[in-house]
């Protein structure tokens, strides 16, 4: 067996490292077991916040770098421990989401609260997907804006997921970074926050290059990871928009999609 030709594989969770019933496959975890005895690093990067990954690198045994919160939380798995974390301007975004009310209506909002520890709140109306990490229900509008946030979760009853992101991005883009992260999930961010920006961080930490970098993804909020790294592999579930700008498709998420790629590479 050769050299394995990247020392970083980075890998999104949902849509791409998990399979639908959050598990990963044994064929999966040893492909990335044999990357690690190769040389190279495996990083988790997720839209998640802290709070809703820790549970699953846990029980993966994950104990590296995980960059969480669309790059606003670089946690270190092993330790516990939040290494660096961005939070988002709550008068900008409150000034960001009536401009976009003003423009489409009413938005259902949730938010994703800063720390280790951090609540996801849920306001009235805000659809919850099946089988939905732990949240915090809310009436009162100004709990949203009671304690710093990473994140914004806006819902639009009839603009679907990719139009809400349009005008999002149309209108309030010189504020916010806006992205969409999976079914039902827009999100306002930091303006200039992307998975790439936490990436980069967590990759510098660990003395590795975005030339010496392989990521897998899903999702449009997978760009910029596929523009930082050398090679970017979108799944064959992944958003058209992904596909369009990766490198390659590999096999579904369902399908062992990052082993097929890892063991070719393995191989050569």
């Amino acid at each position: 067996m050769s050299a394995f030709p990247y020392r970083l594989v980075a890998t999104d969770l949902d849509g791409t490292l998990l399979r639908g019933d959050d598990s990963v496959s044994e064929r999966t975890r040893d492909a990335l077991a044999a990357v690690v005895a190769a040389g190279a690093a495996h990083i988790v990067v997720t839209g998640r916040s802290v709070p809703w990954t820790r549970h699953i690198l846990d029980d993966l045994g994950y104990d590296g770098l995980a960059v969480c919160g669309q790059g606003a939380q670089v946690y270190h798995a092993g330790e516990h421990r939040l290494l660096t974390s961005l939070t988002l301007d709550r008068q900008l975004a409150g000034l960001a989401l009536s401009k976009v009310e003003a423009e489409v209506g009413p938005l259902a909002l949730a938010a994703s609260r800063d720390g280790l520890d951090g609540q996801v709140l849920v306001g009235p109306g805000y659809r919850l997907l099946e089988g939905a990490l732990p949240s915090v229900p809310y009436e009162d509008p100004s709990e949203l804006w009671a304690a710093p946030l990473n994140k914004v979760y806006i819902q639009h009853p009839t603009l679907s997921d990719d139009e809400l992101a349009r005008v999002t991005r149309e209108t309030v883009g010189s504020l916010v970074d806006v992205v969409m992260a999976g079914a039902g999930i827009v999100e306002i961010l930091p303006l200039g926050l992307s998975k790439a920006t936490g990436l980069s961080l967590a990759a510098r930490r660990l003395g590795v290059k975005a030339a010496e970098t392989i990521a897998f993804g899903d999702m449009p909020n997978d760009i910029p990871m596929f523009g930082w790294a050398a090679r970017g592999v979108a799944m064959a579930n992944a958003h058209e928009e992904l596909k369009a700008v990766a490198d390659e498709v590999t096999s579904s998420n369902e399908d062992d999609g990052i082993a097929v790629v890892l063991e070719r590479l393995l191989a050569s």
